[in-house]
């Protein structure tokens, strides 16, 4: 299976930028990565399961363990895809 292709974009309100980026697969979209200033790293999490969330101590490295998941997750679907 390839690598998931995500467009990662900062969310913002009001026309400020937040430490909040969210991962798109085409229009879908698969997870977001978060800045945890409490606890000083960066929180991914998906809408995809659950239980589905990390962490890294920098947002790209957040973002690289969410895309780590992402292909194992979509690895269970193989069957489905026929591949």
């Amino acid at each position: 299976m390839s690598a998931p292709s995500l467009v990662w974009t900062q969310e913002e309100r009001a026309g400020v930028p937040l430490a909040e980026f969210v991962g798109h697969a085409g229009a879908i979209e698969a997870g977001r990565v978060m800045y945890d200033g409490s606890n000083k790293f960066w929180v991914w999490s998906s809408a995809l399961a659950d239980d589905a969330w990390g962490y890294g101590t920098t947002r790209e490295a957040a973002q690289a363990g969410f895309e780590a998941w992402l292909r194992t997750w979509l690895g269970n679907f193989r069957a489905f895809l026929g591949e």
